[in-house]
């Protein structure tokens, strides 16, 4: 698969938005676009057309992309498709959903063709190797994961990640408490990839009783966050993180640093 074999959906009610997205994306070698001016016209063709990547704006005549993307995951047979956010939105409220639900990347507007191209590779990389795995170590399929998000969007997307990697043994927990539950009894695991904005125990203070506990001292943990303050980030570096990687997610970054994780195990 290539960057010009993707079916691409673009919903964008300005016109003269619309056509520079398209244009951008004809910039890289793309061609087979559909293009919308509200949301619900454009669902009813994603389930029809089952496209590769759904490039939306926030703000939509009947919706925003948050609801959007929240519509497409919680539908069995949408919930898989990439979802990459075009906006000069900046509000929380608004984008940490699109966060959790697992978008392939969020554009700034105007954005540059650097970062649209990374967007669209990392699409690419991930959805050819959805349907072709690559060539992973054997012993990945021994690794035991657990995923600690209070997002369920989040945890299946890691999850899809994961599979992509060869690893299937995969244990999830809703919030750091469940976690320490689960690191508490007889469980161990090879790898913990957390959430850092949780209720009851968030990933600062799951990584804190970890990290000073006596059953998993040394077990890596990547924690995954859209926080930007840097005292924050440099509290969860101090907490003992092995990684840190910012949402929304790159499936190239997830992937090369759960790669050097396992690695080093």
């Amino acid at each position: 698969m290539d960057l010009n074999d993707l079916l691409v959906i673009v919903i964008e009610p300005s016109n003269v938005q619309r056509t520079i997205i398209i244009d951008r994306l004809r910039d890289h070698g793309i061609e087979k676009i559909e293009e919308f001016t509200d949301a619900s016209t454009a669902l009813g063709a994603i389930r029809s057309l089952q496209p590769d990547i759904v490039v939306s704006s926030m703000h939509l005549p009947d919706m925003t992309g948050t609801e959007l993307v929240g519509q497409m995951r919680e539908d069995e047979d949408l919930a898989a498709i990439t979802f990459l956010l075009i906006s000069s939105e900046t509000h929380y409220r608004y984008l940490e959903p699109v966060r959790q639900a697992g978008a392939i990347g969020i554009l700034p507007k105007p954005f540059s063709s650097d970062e649209l191209t990374v967007a669209l590779r990392s699409t690419l990389h991930y959805l050819t190797e959805s349907s072709n795995p690559p060539h992973v170590p054997e012993e990945n399929a021994h690794i035991r994961v657990l995923v600690v998000d209070d997002s369920r969007m989040s945890r299946r997307f890691v999850q899809q990640m994961l599979e992509n990697l060869g690893v299937t043994n995969i244990i999830e927990a809703v919030d750091g408490a469940q976690a320490l539950a689960l690191l508490q009894d007889e469980e161990t695991f090879d790898l913990v990839i957390t959430d850092y904005n949780m209720p009851n125990v968030d990933g600062k203070e799951l990584t804190e009783h970890i990290r000073q506990g006596d059953r998993h001292p040394n077990v890596p943990i990547l924690m995954i966050t859209s926080e930007q303050n840097e005292q924050q980030l440099a509290a969860i570096q101090r907490a003992g993180v092995s990684a840190v990687v910012n949402k929304p997610l790159s499936y190239d970054m997830v992937k090369t640093l759960i790669e050097r994780l396992v690695h080093e195990l």
